[in-house]
């Protein structure tokens, strides 16, 4: 649906989704750095010569980047009534 046709609640309820998913990318990468914090001072404090801490802190990074990329992504906006009715064209040949 496209903007245009959307009605005010549609948009409002749009904005609200799309800020709760803002928000929680926020707490997200937050979250990591404490914890990535955490696991580096467990590292140094325990004389490791091996740097394990990059496996989950890595491995989360990754999902955040992945979390991030469906909010700001190309993909992540609104499919518009002309990509629909493209498709449907293209699925009818």
């Amino acid at each position: 649906m496209e903007y245009g046709a959307a009605s005010e609640a549609e948009i409002r309820d749009r904005a609200v989704e799309s800020l709760k998913r803002k928000r929680a990318l926020r707490t997200q990468i937050g979250m990591w750095a404490l914890v990535s914090l955490l696991l580096i001072a467990i590292w140094a404090l325990t004389g490791a010569d091996f740097f394990w801490p990059v496996f989950p802190i890595g491995g989360w990074a990754l999902g955040i980047l992945a979390q991030a990329w469906s909010i700001y992504g190309p993909d992540s906006r609104p499919i518009s009534e002309s990509e629909i009715a493209r498709e449907s064209d293209r699925l009818r040949r």
